[in-house]
């Protein structure tokens, strides 16, 4: 486990295909559904004809929690939904995910830290359990 300052962060021993399989599996366990998947490799590659390693970013939402605070704050949704990147560099594979607490520490509304929080155990879950 690696934890960053804005992310939750592990290397997963398995290739990249199966790393963002097992993901997209491991997200319903925790309430999660993808709302966004974008390929970022393609996209560069499409885009600017520049080659990068394989990297996908999910946009993960967990409609109760999204709605619980989007009633707190309305505009929470620049916040949303919660990015989970799965990566390969160096031939070793990685996936992390945006830490809630962090990304709306910077909202001056209370009522969202218990929101934020019960997402940020939500994702550390899927993460630890792949």
């Amino acid at each position: 486990m690696n934890t960053i300052t804005y992310g939750y962060k592990k290397q997963l021993n398995i290739s990249f295909e199966e790393a963002v399989t097992m993901v997209k599996k491991s997200l319903p366990q925790q309430g999660f559904g993808v709302l966004t998947e974008l390929d970022v490799k393609a996209t560069l590659k499409q885009k600017l004809s520049v080659d990068f390693d394989n990297y996908v970013i999910l946009g993960a939402c967990n409609p109760p929690l999204a709605y619980q605070a989007l009633h707190a704050e309305r505009d929470i949704g620049l916040f949303l939904p919660c990015n989970i990147v799965i990566y390969e560099q160096d031939n070793t594979v990685w996936v992390s995910a945006i830490i809630p607490t962090v990304a709306m520490s910077s909202v001056q509304n209370d009522s969202l830290g218990p929101v934020a929080m019960e997402a940020e155990i939500k994702l550390k879950n899927v993460i630890d359990n792949l």
